[in-house]
């Protein structure tokens, strides 16, 4: 298959890249516009690959995307291109509304185009797989329930917003046009490559430097924790045997509140990095919590592992030690973004929340 991954520089599509260009016969180009949260240096290991292109570009360019498709025949778009903090997307939603939704809207509309013009075969090989989030679900109670690919959306946020208004188009063009779409909407991913404004990696990073550690509220803020290779393995699955019109929740059953993952996350570095005195408890630091924060979200992956054939084989507690130790040992990969000045201004409270 010769397979496209729109937002490939970022981290979960960067997650993307590696699995399927170091473990299959696949051809993946990559398309990203390597916004501040793009970075090729998560590609390095499979930069020189023979079976892997990177393009520099932005899928709301409509004419560039099809010349790029009919360039490189290609039979499956894995759309992972979005702006996706919620925290930039109450202070900015704009660039939320843009990418994510007219976007969205450029990359089918090429999609459409390009798959009409295929012949028969070729027409019937293909697919679009539009790759969500859970947060257009809304939220859950702290006490019961949990989402199905058949629980009602009800975003609360501009990021979720602008994700459930790209389910709706994808959705629409699976039904109206016939474009063979599959979606997939995933819990909170963490591991290696995860850009450093986000809970667990600026926890991490916070702790080391022996700064404050910021949580929203009282961090009681629930979310289920999926590992990012985990991930990786599932949307392959998804692109390969996801059934159009079909989509499939992610997750891993690893539901944590955000005070419990960044107290694990100091015990570990209690052990792993000691400090000269005290514990990387005494950094935690309670802050003002985020207008509208969702509760709780809770994926049942049931119908992924029944008709995917696909599990998580990492639990909460080994994700969560093999991402800090991959911390622990790459300060080359994230030490030039916290030097950037950008990094100065937005990272501190930045990654209070999760997503």
């Amino acid at each position: 298959m010769n397979i496209l991954v729109t937002g490939g520089a970022g981290f979960i599509g960067s997650a993307v890249c590696r699995l399927l260009v170091g473990q299959s016969q696949h051809r993946i180009v990559n398309l990203d516009k390597l916004t501040y949260a793009g970075n090729l240096a998560s590609l390095s290991s499979i930069g020189n690959a023979p079976n892997y292109r990177f393009v520099e570009g932005d899928i709301g360019d409509q004419a560039k995307v099809l010349d790029l498709l009919k360039a490189e025949k290609i039979d499956i778009v894995m759309n992972l291109a979005a702006e996706s903090h919620v925290d930039r997307s109450i202070d900015g939603p704009a660039a939320f509304i843009e990418t994510n939704v007219s976007g969205t809207f450029r990359l089918l509309a090429a999609a459409l185009d390009y798959w009409r013009g295929l012949p028969a075969a070729a027409k019937d090989r293909f697919r679009f797989h539009h790759v969500s989030t859970d947060e257009v679900f809304g939220d859950l109670p702290f006490d019961e329930g949990v989402f199905t690919e058949e629980t009602p959306y009800a975003p609360s946020s501009p990021y979720s917003a602008s994700k459930a208004a790209s389910d709706h188009l994808v959705r629409a063009w699976h039904h109206t046009y016939g474009l063979p779409a599959v979606l997939s909407n995933c819990s909170n991913n963490y591991g290696p490559f995860h850009f450093p404004e986000k809970l667990i990696p600026l926890a991490i990073l916070n702790a080391l430097h022996g700064r404050k550690i910021p949580v929203y509220g009282r961090g009681r803020n629930v979310r289920d924790w999926l590992y990012v290779d985990d991930h990786a393995r599932a949307l392959e699955a998804v692109a390969l045997k996801g059934v159009p019109g079909e989509s499939y929740n992610i997750g891993a059953r690893s539901e944590r509140t955000n005070l419990q993952v960044v107290e694990r996350i100091c015990d570990l570095l209690d052990v792993k990095r000691p400090r000269a005195s005290g514990s990387h408890r005494d950094l935690l630091e309670f802050v003002t919590d985020r207008p509208g924060h969702d509760r709780r979200y809770a994926i049942d992956p049931a119908k992924a592992e029944r008709e995917l054939g696909w599990t998580a084989q990492e639990d909460f507690e080994s994700g969560l030690g093999k991402t800090i130790d991959w911390y622990l040992a790459n300060e080359w990969w994230w030490r030039p973004i916290l030097d950037r000045r950008y990094a100065g201004e937005r990272l501190g409270l930045m990654g209070a929340g999760t997503k």
